[in-house]
């Protein structure tokens, strides 16, 4: 019982510590001040890696991403605004950049696809499981079909 008390704790462990997000920031990147770093991860969270793709440049360790975590913490020294620093980045990298792109016409149909599918799933199916409850449509016998089926039964009685 223990053992199994034991097993379950380690697993446990594991899986808490596999869900905490890696950060790929390097010691020379981080700004002395905590106040600026702590806006300069905000930002980079939200930012993609533009080589990854499922990634913040925050989590990337590829070396456009530290590139851009760079070029984040040098605009905000310079003093620009959080808005001002991802205003920078999209407009050099287009809205792809962002992990959340802004609902727009562009991106309408982004956003929209998921249900648009989720929507002809549920209607291919509906469509579907009506045709196959439906009874097929009965189209009377002819009087020779009649006579045909009369006689396999006379033939099938005892």
């Amino acid at each position: 019982m223990r053992r199994l008390v034991r097993h379950r704790l380690v697993l446990a462990l594991m899986l808490g510590l596999a869900s905490v997000p890696a950060s790929a920031v390097q010691p020379d990147e981080i700004l002395p001040d905590l106040a600026m770093e702590q806006r300069a991860r905000a930002i980079s969270s939200e930012l993609r890696c533009l080589v990854c793709q499922n990634q913040s440049i925050d989590d990337s360790d590829a070396p456009l991403a530290k590139d851009l975590r760079v070029l984040v913490r040098e605009r905000l020294k310079a003093g620009d605004s959080d808005t001002a620093v991802r205003g920078f980045v999209v407009a050099r990298y287009g809205d792809f950049v962002l992990l959340r792109p802004p609902f727009d016409l562009r991106t309408a149909l982004l956003w929209a696809a998921p249900f648009l599918i989720l929507l002809a799933a549920l209607g291919f199916l509906w469509r579907r499981g009506r045709a196959m409850a439906a009874p097929a449509s009965a189209v009377p016998l002819s009087e020779d079909e009649r006579r045909r089926v009369a006689r396999l039964l006379d033939d099938q009685a005892p």
